[in-house]
Order: C-alpha cells, then sequence, then structure tokens
C-alpha cells in the first residue's frame, strides 16, 4: 500500500527547500537594508518630475 518516494522527489524536495531559504534571506536582506535606510533620518523623496524646494540650494 505505502510507495516509497522516488530519489528524484527526494533531491528536488530538498533542493525547492534551499531554493526558498535563499529567496527568504535575500527578502530579509532588502527589508532590513530598507528599514536601515528610513531610520537613517532623512527625508525620502521619490522623483516625480515635479519641482521640489527642498532641493533648491538656499541663499544666504
Amino acid at each position: 500500500m505505502f510507495k516509497p518516494e522516488h530519489e528524484l522527489h527526494t533531491r528536488r524536495k530538498g533542493r525547492n527547500t534551499s531554493l526558498g531559504l535563499i529567496l527568504g534571506g535575500f527578502v530579509l536582506l532588502v527589508f532590513l537594508v530598507t528599514i536601515v535606510k528610513l531610520m537613517d533620518g532623512q527625508m525620502i523623496q521619490g522623483f516625480d518630475h515635479t519641482y521640489r524646494p527642498a532641493l533648491v540650494p538656499a541663499n544666504e
């Protein structure tokens, strides 16, 4: 009744698990870099093709 798992499926499961861990690690790395950049305290502005007074140097 019980059919043993084929050797090919065992290897594939191992590769899928390792690839999943690698992808999860990459997502975690991107998340942590984003958090560090946000905690830096600088104002983050996107490039939206509009005039931004914050980028104009102030006259002394």
